[in-house]
């Protein structure tokens, strides 16, 4: 691997539940715009839950809709929306040097509840199983329905990271174009949560289900009064090339990849270790030769659970205590938890801080816990901070696994 290879961002194409484009999402997350609804979920009743409205129909055919997953077409609309943001000649492309990765938490659990479903109102008959099950099920597919859609021969797969897995999806891109596995990238994360009731189911059993008369307000990271996640679907993945490959097609570039860090808990399945995620971010840095005082955003993945963020912010605290100009931010509060998308959703929110100088807010943030406090989190309102020249997206997950991600401003002459 030539660990001196420079990776850059050249194109995003995501859908989250407030916005089917950057601009889109970038202006709500600016304006205070939550976008949280209720939704029936089997066996449960009414839920809370971030719903993206994207058309699925303008990549896809009915039939391959019918045929596929929600997932596959989340994947797809990204995929094809980040091509197209990249500006490259895609047909032009040796579709056999072109890579796939993406993050997910979890994946298959909605087509098997829905084949249980099914198959219950005929008394368990499997002949009424769809024989589309597997291919729906395999962890890959997300990342193969992409490469089918598009005609992408070369390497595809999914990276299963908990909820630290659109990080980890750039991450694993990033590596394999250092590797030289492959010439350009797609890569991100994903997620079809909200159409499983037993994720719902699991987190109201660990009392981690957000509840609030207003769905817009029920996702609060930092305030005294949360009381949990919300669960929602989305996606967001990012065109990665090498920097002189960009460079030679006069590509736009976005944000390079900077420094990097994946590493595990190893004390609980759930609740977060504030020494290892600590521990995360420090390692990031390192990799990136870059000081604390160096970053100008830290997006936290705060999901409002109550001992989650006060865990987050003690390793936040380690790690950025002496840093009065690093802004401190979350995307939660808009959108819910989008599982594997949750990273790559909540580093794009952040990315036109690059352009803007603007650091968007925590919403939902009406009586900040004094555990919580940290002196440059960004309260309901943005911050317009001048220039903002680097970004650590943090994004953890279950079974303690951490990860930290660092996108810098694109200097040419670096």
């Amino acid at each position: 691997m030539d660990t001196s290879t420079r990776i850059v961002i050249t194109g995003i194409g995501l859908t989250a539940p407030n916005g089917n484009t950057l601009a889109e999402y970038r202006k709500n997350l600016l304006d205070g715009v939550a976008r949280v609804q209720n939704i029936e979920v089997r066996h449960m009743g009414q839920m809370h839950a971030g719903v993206c409205d994207f058309d699925p129909l303008k990549y896809q055919k009915r039939k391959e809709l019918r045929n596929g997953t929600r997932v596959g077409s989340v994947s797809i609309y990204c995929a094809r929306e980040a091509v197209n943001d990249c500006g490259i000649d895609f047909e032009a492309l040796d579709k056999s040097r072109i890579g796939v990765y993406l993050g997910v938490t979890e994946h298959g659990n909605v087509e098997t509840e829905n084949e249980i479903h099914n198959i219950s109102q005929f008394n368990y008959d499997t002949k009424f199983w769809t024989h589309h099950h597997n291919p729906r099920t395999v962890a890959n597919n997300p990342a193969g329905e992409v490469t089918m859609n598009m005609g992408i021969t070369g390497p595809h797969y999914t990276i299963g990271a908990a909820c630290a897995a659109g990080n980890a999806g750039l991450i694993q891109a990033a590596q394999m174009l250092m590797l030289g596995d492959c010439d350009f990238a797609l890569a991100g994360g994903v997620s079809e949560s909200i159409h499983t009731f037993g994720i719902f189911a699991g987190f109201k059993n660990q009392g981690a289900l957000a509840h609030h008369e207003d769905p817009n307000q029920a996702s609060r990271p930092f305030d005294q009064d949360r009381n949990g996640i919300v669960v929602s679907e989305g996606g967001c993945i990012y065109t990665l090339e090498r920097l002189e490959d960009a460079q030679a097609r006069g590509a736009n570039i976005i944000g390079e990849l900077a420094g990097w860090c994946i590493n595990s808990d190893a004390t609980d399945a759930v609740l977060p270790n504030p020494e290892r995620q600590a521990q995360c971010m420090n390692m990031a840095l390192k990799r990136a030769g870059m000081r604390p005082q160096d970053i100008g955003i830290v997006s936290t993945h705060a999901t409002a659970t109550p001992q989650g963020d006060i865990q987050e912010i003690k390793a936040v605290r380690e790690v950025f205590s002496d840093c009065p100009n690093t802004w401190v931010n979350n995307t939660k509060s808009y959108i819910g938890h989008a599982m594997g998308a949750a990273g790559a959703l909540e580093l794009a929110g952040n990315l036109p801080s690059f352009e803007d100088g603007i650091v968007h807010p925590t919403i939902n943030v009406d009586n900040l816990d004094p555990a919580c406090e940290f002196p440059t989190l960004v309260l309901n309102k943005p911050k317009s901070v001048g220039r903002v020249d680097s970004i650590l997206n943090n994004s953890f997950g279950m079974l303690g696994i951490n990860s930290a991600l660092i996108i810098k401003r694109y200097e040419p002459n670096t």
